[in-house]
Parts: structure tokens; sequence; C-alpha cells
């Protein structure tokens, strides 16, 4: 199983595989055809509350992931997670996000549950 993170705003490559948008809303002035965007699942993504607490840095990044990983228990989250992870066990995936620090995310997070 291949899964990497990527910025979204950084070029399409070959290896990509089925690329798929981890966040919920559109990045800022991407054209939709120039992101190459293959899936969209925004039930994956965290709830509001949980990006805005986190965002205003009211906890560390290891709390934020184990609260994202309780969403993702959810019935809707897991049945999409589950979607990509077959995407996965069929060949390379990328997931896409706009944040600056891909490494201390969301996209990190479903990464290692789906590595």
């Amino acid at each position: 199983m291949s899964v990497r993170v990527r910025r979204v705003y950084d070029p399409p490559e070959p290896g990509d595989g089925v690329r798929v948008l981890v966040d919920r809303l559109w990045p800022r002035g991407l054209a939709k055809d120039a992101a190459r965007v293959d899936e969209w699942p925004k039930g994956l993504t965290p709830s509001n509350e949980l990006r805005r607490w986190y965002h205003a840095g009211e906890g560390s990044y290891e709390e934020f992931a184990r609260r994202y990983e309780a969403e993702l228990a959810e019935p809707e989250a897991a049945g999409l997670l589950d979607r990509v992870r077959e995407l996965a066990d069929a060949g390379p995936v990328t997931l896409l996000t706009a944040v600056k620090e891909p490494e201390h995310s969301h996209a990190a997070v479903l990464a290692r549950l789906l590595g």
C-alpha cells in the first residue's frame, strides 16, 4: 500500500496515482482542472469544531490526532476511510492538502491510518 501526502499547490507528478483532496474547503486560488483531484471526500475531514480548536493553539498535535481518530471512527467517516483504503490497496494514493505543514495536519493522521 502506497500512501503519501503532498500539498495540493504542488504540480501533479506521474507517481501520484489517485489524487484525493482531504480538505473540507477548496484551496484558494487553485483552478479545479490544475489540481487534478480524483476524489474529494469532504466527510473525511476534521469537524469544524476540531479544526478551530487545533488552529486556535489550544492543544497539542497529539491531542488533535487522538480527537480526529475518534471522529474517523464515526460511521460516515469510517466508510470514507475504507474507500480510500481500497484505493490504496489497488495502487498509489496521494492525499492532497492546502496546509503549510502537512506533517502536522489531519493529512498525516490519515496517511498513518492508511499505511
